[in-house]
């Protein structure tokens, strides 16, 4: 599956993008970003504290419960504000 990272998620992790392949027990995405926080420092820093992100499951906004199995595409970014 592609993960996407988004404005400072991108810049703390130092990559846009990767192709993962997560182990079969990360079920949710809430799941896949505690699985992700251990890739590296990077990964940490960007995952610690997770009521500063927002996701989307195949281009479509979801809850951090929403399940991934069968996902191509999650992707990882700071709430949305506009003006």
């Amino acid at each position: 599956m592609r993960v996407l990272y988004f404005a400072w998620i991108r810049e703390q992790i130092g990559v846009g993008e990767e192709l993962i392949d997560p182990p079969a027990g990360v079920e949710t995405v809430a799941a896949l970003v505690e699985w992700l926080a251990h890739r590296s420092p990077g990964h940490a820093a960007a995952f610690s504290d997770r009521g500063k992100l927002r996701a989307a499951v195949d281009q479509a906004f979801v809850p951090f419960e929403a399940g991934i199995a069968g996902a191509r595409e999650i992707a990882l970014f700071p709430p949305v504000t506009g003006g």
